[in-house]
């Protein structure tokens, strides 16, 4: 690997550009955590738009966060940015956009992947990992055609070296970062655990103890119905848990998940619906303070991995080892996985029936719950 001749002991004013998705986002904080430790005396600035920025608050590997929206041009992005004068720019999304941003700044080392048309605004265009994952949505012809094929011929799963968390190291290891694995990690405070169980779980008079029992539920998915776990067997699910540990349900969710979260949280007795009312950093008080997250692959599952909660999650059109939450091969999280040739397709929709998803039971991922979430 080429790596950029910085001194370590000079004070380096550091942009890190973030992912605009939350699950990316908390993918690339082992890369900022590395970052600060080879750079110890560099002021870090993230800068992330403004729904993710609580992400970044308490990080202590971040001196700075700068927030934009998104309906704010390149050019206005970068006008927050001039006034800096930042020596480095680590630009971890792939877009052009995100090039173009830093490019505009006029910071003097731009540095990202390697992609057609972007590489002009970049001064170090890295070149993909050799041991990267090329993702590429499947074709309803090659769908349909691995669909009639047993399970037992299903596509070897990729290695945990493909892991996304490897690229956002990569990058920084071409700064003179460490490139070796650490846990993604979001800091809450006690006095935010506090303030959650307050407004959204404890009656008045009564304070926060360490026996709550809580689970939680996020059953939406931004990217597609392709990652969802059918909504029934949520219910199925949450209930049988609950029967079995009288356990309590928080139900999370983005505000466009709203009628799903109000079709499962009314069929669960145990159950508050708490969809569309957090704000992040409400969302990853609540996550921090329940047993376990059933989730579907979505942001919610790696803001739990990350805040210490266990998750269980079903796989169908997405892979764990590509993307799933936590530090890869983490054995306090469970991933289920159907095995169907055709997943993972990468698809927002499925052209068929779903049956990476439908294959995945009831049964299997009580099991996986209790087993992460009560008996350890």
């Amino acid at each position: 690997m080429t790596k950029l001749k910085l001194d370590p002991d000079a004070t380096h004013r550091i942009l890190i550009r973030s992912p605009n998705w939350v699950g990316d986002a908390v993918m690339c904080m082992p890369a900022v955590l590395r970052l600060r430790e080879a750079f110890p005396k560099s002021y870090i600035t993230v800068l992330a738009r403004a729904k993710l920025a609580e992400l970044w608050t308490h990080q202590p590997a971040v001196d700075e966060v700068i927030q934009f929206n998104s309906s704010d041009s390149p050019f206005a992005v970068a006008r927050k940015l001039q006034s800096k004068r930042f020596d480095l720019a680590i630009v971890m999304p792939n877009s052009h956009r995100a090039a173009v941003e830093v490019w505009l700044a006029r910071i003097p080392i731009r540095v990202g992947y390697a992609r057609p048309w972007r590489n002009l605004f970049l001064t170090v265009a890295v070149p993909p990992r050799q041991e990267a994952y090329a993702v590429k949505k499947k074709s309803v012809h090659q769908i349909k055609r691995l669909a009639a094929r047993a399970a037992a011929h299903a596509e070897p799963e990729p290695s945990t070296i493909a892991h996304q968390i490897h690229d956002y190291l990569h990058l920084v290891g071409v700064c003179g970062a460490q490139t070796e694995l650490a846990r993604p990690a979001l800091h809450i405070t006690d006095a935010e655990k506090e303030a959650f169980a307050k407004k959204f779980i404890l009656r008045p008079g009564i304070g926060l103890t360490t026996t709550l029992n809580m689970a939680a539920l996020a059953p939406g998915a931004e990217y597609g119905p392709a990652k969802r776990w059918p909504a029934e067997r949520f219910i199925a699910a949450a209930n049988e848990v609950s029967n079995r540990t009288g356990c309590q349900w928080l139900v999370f969710g983005l505000a466009n998940d709203s009628h799903l979260a109000q079709q499962i949280a009314g069929a669960i007795p145990t159950a508050y619906n708490l969809c569309g009312r957090t704000t992040l950093s409400e969302l990853m008080a609540g996550l921090a303070l329940c047993r376990v997250l059933l989730a579907n692959d979505s942001g919610a599952a790696h803001v739990a991995a990350a805040v210490g909660t266990p998750v269980v999650v079903p796989f169908g059109s997405t892979s764990p080892a590509l993307t799933g939450p936590g530090l890869p091969g983490d054995s306090q999280h469970r991933f289920l996985k159907s095995g169907v040739a055709c997943a993972p397709c990468f698809r927002r929709t499925c052209p068929i029936d779903h049956r990476c998803m439908e294959s995945i039971s009831v049964e299997q991922v009580v099991k996986a719950v209790l087993d992460v979430g009560f008996t350890r």
